[in-house]
């Protein structure tokens, strides 16, 4: 996943709230660190994505963003 990728999914998926949820939360998956501090140390943006999907109780049909086509273009 590029992070151009990253950016649109979290986008899509959390709108506004997406930058507070970068900054603010803290991933226990991520090391205790939020999602930007992640890719800052060099996580994967996929890894990142799929951390955060999960500790926000994403659906599981919803993380196209992890390089699955969007299920609403089908």
């Amino acid at each position: 996943m590029k992070l151009q990728e990253f950016r649109r999914a979290i986008d899509d998926e959390f709108g506004p709230m997406g930058p507070v949820l970068m900054r603010d939360s803290v991933v226990v998956e991520l090391g205790n660190r939020t999602p930007d501090e992640a890719l800052a140390a060099g996580v994967p943006a996929r890894d990142v994505w799929l951390a955060l999907c999960r500790a926000e109780q994403v659906p599981p049909s919803r993380w196209y963003g992890a390089g699955r086509p969007d299920p609403r273009d089908r």
